[in-house]
Protein backbone atom coordinates (compact mmCIF):
# COMPACT_ATOMS: atom_id res chain seq x y z
CA UNK A 1 0.00 0.00 0.00
CA UNK A 2 2.77 2.44 0.96
CA UNK A 3 4.59 1.54 -2.27
CA UNK A 4 1.55 2.49 -4.35
CA UNK A 5 1.16 5.80 -2.54
CA UNK A 6 4.86 6.57 -3.03
CA UNK A 7 4.58 5.63 -6.70
CA UNK A 8 1.50 7.86 -7.12
CA UNK A 9 3.29 10.81 -5.45
CA UNK A 10 6.34 10.33 -7.70
CA UNK A 11 4.04 10.11 -10.72
CA UNK A 12 2.31 13.37 -9.75
CA UNK A 13 5.67 15.09 -9.22
CA UNK A 14 6.83 13.88 -12.62
CA UNK A 15 3.63 15.11 -14.30
CA UNK A 16 4.01 18.45 -12.49
CA UNK A 17 7.64 18.80 -13.72
CA UNK A 18 6.62 17.94 -17.29
CA UNK A 19 3.80 20.51 -17.24
CA UNK A 20 6.09 23.27 -15.95
CA UNK A 21 8.83 22.33 -18.41
CA UNK A 22 6.40 22.30 -21.34
CA UNK A 23 4.97 25.66 -20.24
CA UNK A 24 8.47 27.17 -20.17
CA UNK A 25 9.25 25.74 -23.61
CA UNK A 26 5.97 27.10 -24.97
CA UNK A 27 6.50 30.64 -23.72
CA UNK A 28 10.16 30.62 -24.82
CA UNK A 29 9.02 29.62 -28.32
CA UNK A 30 6.46 32.45 -28.26
CA UNK A 31 9.24 34.91 -27.38
CA UNK A 32 11.46 33.59 -30.18
CA UNK A 33 8.58 33.70 -32.65
CA UNK A 34 7.76 37.29 -31.75
CA UNK A 35 11.44 38.19 -32.23
CA UNK A 36 11.26 36.72 -35.72
CA UNK A 37 8.17 38.85 -36.41
CA UNK A 38 10.21 41.94 -35.50
CA UNK A 39 12.92 40.69 -37.84
CA UNK A 40 10.41 40.36 -40.69
CA UNK A 41 9.28 43.96 -40.26
CA UNK A 42 12.85 45.21 -39.90
CA UNK A 43 13.82 43.42 -43.10
CA UNK A 44 10.90 45.07 -44.86
CA UNK A 45 12.10 48.45 -43.64
CA UNK A 46 15.69 47.65 -44.62
CA UNK A 47 14.47 46.74 -48.12
CA UNK A 48 12.41 49.93 -48.50
CA UNK A 49 15.12 52.36 -47.40
CA UNK A 50 17.47 51.91 -50.41
CA UNK A 51 14.50 52.49 -52.74
CA UNK A 52 13.65 55.72 -50.93
CA UNK A 53 17.29 56.88 -50.95
CA UNK A 54 17.62 56.17 -54.67
CA UNK A 55 14.37 57.96 -55.43
CA UNK A 56 15.31 61.14 -53.55
CA UNK A 57 19.04 61.14 -54.33
CA UNK A 58 18.83 63.22 -57.51
CA UNK A 59 16.57 65.88 -56.04
CA UNK A 60 18.54 66.16 -52.81
CA UNK A 61 21.98 66.78 -54.26
CA UNK A 62 22.86 69.19 -51.44
CA UNK A 63 21.83 66.76 -48.71
CA UNK A 64 24.32 63.94 -49.38
CA UNK A 65 25.34 63.89 -45.70
CA UNK A 66 21.78 63.00 -44.64
CA UNK A 67 21.55 60.24 -47.24
CA UNK A 68 24.92 58.81 -46.21
CA UNK A 69 23.83 58.76 -42.55
CA UNK A 70 20.67 56.84 -43.50
CA UNK A 71 22.69 54.33 -45.53
CA UNK A 72 25.24 53.92 -42.71
CA UNK A 73 22.53 53.50 -40.06
CA UNK A 74 20.80 50.91 -42.24
CA UNK A 75 24.04 48.94 -42.63
CA UNK A 76 24.56 48.91 -38.85
CA UNK A 77 20.97 47.82 -38.28
CA UNK A 78 21.23 44.98 -40.79
CA UNK A 79 24.43 43.65 -39.19
CA UNK A 80 23.29 43.87 -35.54
CA UNK A 81 22.81 40.48 -33.90
CA UNK A 82 21.57 40.58 -30.30
CA UNK A 83 18.32 42.23 -29.24
CA UNK A 84 20.27 44.93 -27.38
CA UNK A 85 22.56 45.81 -30.30
CA UNK A 86 19.68 45.52 -32.77
CA UNK A 87 17.55 47.84 -30.62
CA UNK A 88 20.35 50.41 -30.50
CA UNK A 89 21.00 50.22 -34.24
CA UNK A 90 17.30 50.31 -35.13
CA UNK A 91 16.71 53.31 -32.89
CA UNK A 92 19.54 55.12 -34.68
CA UNK A 93 18.02 54.17 -38.04
CA UNK A 94 14.63 55.46 -36.91
CA UNK A 95 16.22 58.80 -35.98
CA UNK A 96 18.03 59.14 -39.31
CA UNK A 97 14.86 58.27 -41.25
CA UNK A 98 13.05 60.97 -39.26
CA UNK A 99 15.77 63.46 -40.21
CA UNK A 100 15.51 62.40 -43.86
CA UNK A 101 11.74 62.95 -43.81
CA UNK A 102 12.27 66.38 -42.23
CA UNK A 103 14.83 67.35 -44.91
CA UNK A 104 12.51 66.07 -47.63
CA UNK A 105 9.90 68.60 -46.50
CA UNK A 106 12.18 71.34 -47.90
CA UNK A 107 11.96 69.93 -51.42
CA UNK A 108 8.61 70.65 -53.10
CA UNK A 109 9.48 68.39 -56.04
CA UNK A 110 9.86 65.46 -53.64
CA UNK A 111 6.63 66.21 -51.79
CA UNK A 112 4.76 66.04 -55.07
CA UNK A 113 6.57 62.91 -56.34
CA UNK A 114 4.14 59.99 -56.13
CA UNK A 115 6.90 57.36 -55.73
CA UNK A 116 8.48 59.25 -52.85
CA UNK A 117 5.14 59.70 -51.14
CA UNK A 118 4.28 56.02 -51.56
CA UNK A 119 7.66 54.89 -50.19
CA UNK A 120 7.36 57.32 -47.30
CA UNK A 121 3.90 55.96 -46.50
CA UNK A 122 5.12 52.35 -46.65
CA UNK A 123 8.04 53.12 -44.34
CA UNK A 124 5.73 54.90 -41.91
CA UNK A 125 3.33 51.95 -41.99
CA UNK A 126 6.23 49.57 -41.42
CA UNK A 127 7.41 51.71 -38.48
CA UNK A 128 4.00 51.24 -36.88
CA UNK A 129 4.13 47.49 -37.43
CA UNK A 130 7.62 47.41 -35.88
CA UNK A 131 6.35 49.30 -32.84
CA UNK A 132 3.51 46.80 -32.35
CA UNK A 133 5.88 43.84 -32.84
CA UNK A 134 8.32 45.29 -30.29
CA UNK A 135 5.51 45.76 -27.80
CA UNK A 136 4.36 42.15 -28.24
CA UNK A 137 7.93 40.89 -27.94
CA UNK A 138 8.55 42.86 -24.73
CA UNK A 139 5.24 41.66 -23.26
CA UNK A 140 6.18 38.05 -23.98
CA UNK A 141 9.68 38.56 -22.57
CA UNK A 142 8.13 39.97 -19.38
CA UNK A 143 5.83 36.92 -19.08
CA UNK A 144 8.73 34.56 -19.74
CA UNK A 145 10.97 36.27 -17.19
CA UNK A 146 8.19 36.13 -14.63
CA UNK A 147 7.68 32.45 -15.31
CA UNK A 148 11.41 31.83 -14.82
CA UNK A 149 11.40 33.60 -11.46
CA UNK A 150 8.18 32.50 -9.74
CA UNK A 151 7.97 29.58 -7.36
CA UNK A 152 7.95 26.63 -8.16
CA UNK A 153 8.75 27.24 -11.84
CA UNK A 154 12.12 28.74 -10.88
CA UNK A 155 13.28 25.30 -9.70
CA UNK A 156 12.47 23.70 -13.03
CA UNK A 157 13.92 26.63 -15.03
CA UNK A 158 17.19 26.46 -13.10
CA UNK A 159 17.31 22.65 -13.37
CA UNK A 160 17.08 22.85 -17.16
CA UNK A 161 19.13 26.06 -17.45
CA UNK A 162 16.49 28.30 -19.04
CA UNK A 163 17.90 31.79 -19.67
CA UNK A 164 16.02 35.08 -19.56
CA UNK A 165 15.59 36.88 -22.88
CA UNK A 166 16.59 40.52 -23.42
CA UNK A 167 14.05 43.28 -23.80
CA UNK A 168 13.98 45.35 -26.98
CA UNK A 169 14.67 48.70 -25.29
CA UNK A 170 14.61 52.33 -26.29
CA UNK A 171 17.58 54.66 -26.43
CA UNK A 172 17.99 57.29 -23.70
CA UNK A 173 17.30 60.01 -26.29
CA UNK A 174 13.95 58.37 -27.10
CA UNK A 175 12.93 58.55 -23.42
CA UNK A 176 13.40 62.32 -23.20
CA UNK A 177 10.23 64.37 -23.04
CA UNK A 178 9.97 66.47 -26.20
CA UNK A 179 9.67 70.21 -25.77
CA UNK A 180 6.38 71.45 -27.19
CA UNK A 181 5.78 75.14 -27.78
CA UNK A 182 2.20 75.94 -28.71
CA UNK A 183 2.53 79.70 -28.43
CA UNK A 184 1.83 81.75 -31.51
CA UNK A 185 4.81 84.01 -30.83
CA UNK A 186 8.20 83.17 -32.20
Amino acid sequence: MLGWILLAVLGLILIWLVLIYNGLISIRNDVQSSWKQIDVQLKRRHDLIPNLVQTVKGAMEFEQDTLEKVISARAKAVSAASPASKAEAENMLTQTIGKLFAVMENYPALKSNENVMQLQEEITSTENKIAFARQLYNDLVANYRTKLQVFPDNFVSSMFNFQAEEYFGAEEADRAVPAVNLSLRK
